[in-house]
């Protein structure tokens, strides 16, 4: 596309003899958490139905894959074409039922197969534990969903919903008990327990624990900013204002959020 190649010029101006000083000194280390930045942006747009933030966010994420392209081809490591050169070599390969002779009933045989072929290309990297391959640095929610996830591929699972909700019982026991124990170190770790119990529950019930917490965030905000605005509307303090008051405005929040 020529609007593709104009970006990858443009990066390379940018970085190249008489460019900006700032991107020349960048190397991926130093972008990374731009990266994590504009997908976040990205999917706050996907979630608020923006169509025009969504445009722009998307935009941003292509230039960060277009950055580090060009540093690395500044290193003599690989070029924008080989990184999508290799995206289409993967995808075909994973798609047997579309660029191949395989024959598929649901988008379960699909999934399948990608995990089979997945687990074929991983082998050849010669991991040492299935897990390997996950990254450190993803969010802790989604780290321990993509832990869960990968394990139950080898039938280290819960058998249903119930053996989960029966496990977070016992976890909010022992954190109970850490409680008492007013052990700070026992009380962390059983709160991660706890959690990690919640996201299984969460990744049975067919849901993402990091979308569903951030939704909660944005109904928590929509009914605290109710109290505020009464608040202000009665010329008082959140300070001032009694825990009762503040319930009241919230119960009646709870009827429009």
């Amino acid at each position: 596309m020529k609007e593709f190649d104009r970006l990858v010029e443009i990066l390379e101006r940018l970085r190249g003899p008489g460019g900006c000083p700032w991107d020349a000194e960048q190397d991926h280390r130093s972008i990374s958490r731009c990266m994590i930045e504009e997908a976040y942006e990205l999917v706050d747009a996907i979630e608020h139905d923006d169509a025009e933030h969504l445009r722009e966010e998307l935009g941003d994420v292509l230039l960060q894959v277009v950055f580090h392209s060009t540093i690395a081809k500044g290193e003599g490591a690989f070029t924008i074409r080989e990184v999508i050169g290799d995206l289409c070599d993967k995808l075909v390969h994973r798609h047997p039922h579309v660029f191949g002779d395989v024959n598929v009933e649901n988008s379960g045989e699909v999934l399948r197969n990608w995990d089979r072929l997945k687990k074929k290309e991983e082998n050849k990297k010669q991991r040492e534990s299935i897990l390997d391959g996950i990254p450190g640095t993803l969010p802790a929610l989604l780290y321990a969903r993509k832990i869960q996830s990968v394990v139950s591929r080898v039938g280290f699972d819960w058998q249903d919903p119930a053996g989960v909700i029966d496990k977070i019982r016992e976890e909010a026991d022992e954190f109970l008990q850490a409680m008492k124990n007013a052990d700070p170190d026992q009380i962390e770790e059983e709160i991660g327990d706890l959690l990690f119990s919640i996201v299984n529950l969460a990744r049975f019930s067919k849901v993402d624990p990091e979308l569903a917490l951030r939704r909660t965030n944005r109904k928590f905000m929509g009914r605290f900013s109710a109290i505020e605005k009464e608040a202000k509307e009665r010329g008082v303090r959140l300070e001032d204002m009694t825990l009762e008051e503040m319930d009241r405005i919230w119960e009646k929040a709870k009827g429009h959020t």
